[in-house]
């Protein structure tokens, strides 16, 4: 797979968003970071806010209150530049479904300013890209739900965006499409792009995401104030000398806990500390085979603000 490499801007920032639809509040105070370079998960119930939100992120809504900025481009103020660095991949595919996947891709090239065969070679790549060569000239509505989630992708991307806002774009696909996917968007975040990511797929996040956004009924979530933040920065151990690895660890106050399979998990800050913990581990000669991660961190975290929240 090849990624262009380009330049990249600023990524996302929002503060202090506001947006109400007649007296109902979708979004009530929402901040957000997400950097140029990373994948960030944005993480809420249903109702939380999180398509709204990303519905401003992409220029296609006005907040009424805070701002929201794009590459350095303020989505309000410079929707036209915002919104020319943007890819913006909806959860529903939409309409077009008498045109072919070439003629939807083709035009939201030309839209960008691509000359005609500039946006059919676009087409073509893009296509390869998302496994739909086969499918160039197949009209949208033959296509299955799954393979209408990589050709919104693929329109998303035709512009080659520096900031990627992407909802629910996992829905309908099939395991290898998924695994597939996910090579994708890390290889684009790695050329410098930014992903934001909503998903209700939380154990798929766990293995993709950088950082992760929380939002609860329209507001942007501290992970932190609810003891959230451990269970995002779990890490999971296992030792051939289980007893040497729990006798380390308490010698050094490091507070851990067993699984059910014996490992267990520690709480770390970051992965600096977590480096060191293993250089430490090894120093004193504790035969240590495992040493990553923990996997349901996402899940801990979002259990763990749902409980706050009640």
């Amino acid at each position: 797979m090849t990624i262009p490499q380009t330049i990249t801007h600023s990524g996302i920032h929002a503060v202090g968003l506001r947006r109400f639809f007649g007296p109902v509040p979708a979004v009530r105070h929402i901040d957000l970071d997400a950097p140029a370079g990373a994948i960030t998960g944005l993480i809420g119930p249903n109702g939380s806010g999180k398509t709204t939100l990303l519905l401003i992120l992409a220029g296609l809504l006005k907040p009424d209150a805070g701002t929201a900025t794009v590459g350095g481009y303020d989505t309000a103020a410079s929707p036209r530049e915002a919104r020319a660095i943007t890819g913006w991949m909806p959860d529903a595919f939409g309409t077009w479904d008498a045109l072919t996947c070439t003629e939807i891709l083709t035009f939201f090239a030309r839209v960008y300013g691509q000359s005609a065969s500039e946006a059919r070679r676009r087409s073509d790549e893009l296509l390869a890209l998302v496994y739909l060569s086969e499918f160039a000239k197949t009209p949208a509505r033959v296509l299955s739900r799954g393979q209408k989630q990589r050709l919104g992708l693929a329109r998303a991307l035709v512009h080659d965006p520096q900031v990627l806002l992407l909802d629910e774009p996992a829905s309908g696909l099939d395991p290898r499409s998924r695994i597939e996917l996910r090579d994708m968007l890390k290889a684009l975040a790695a050329a410098g792009k930014a992903v934001l990511l909503s998903s209700h797929v939380l154990a798929e996040l766990d293995q993709i995401v950088d950082d992760a956004a929380f939002v609860s009924a329209g507001c942007s979530v501290d992970p932190g104030s609810t003891g959230a933040a451990i269970a995002l920065s779990s890490w999971r151990l296992d030792a051939l000398d289980r007893g040497a690895l729990a006798a380390f660890l308490n010698a050094h106050h490091v507070t851990w806990q067993t699984e059910q399979d014996g490992a267990v998990t520690v709480g770390l800050p970051s992965a600096d500390v977590a480096a060191a913990l293993l250089h430490d581990l090894v120093t004193a000669n504790v035969p240590i085979h495992t040493f990553a991660p923990a996997s349901g961190r996402l899940e801990q975290a979002y259990m763990a603000l749902s409980q706050e929240r009640v």
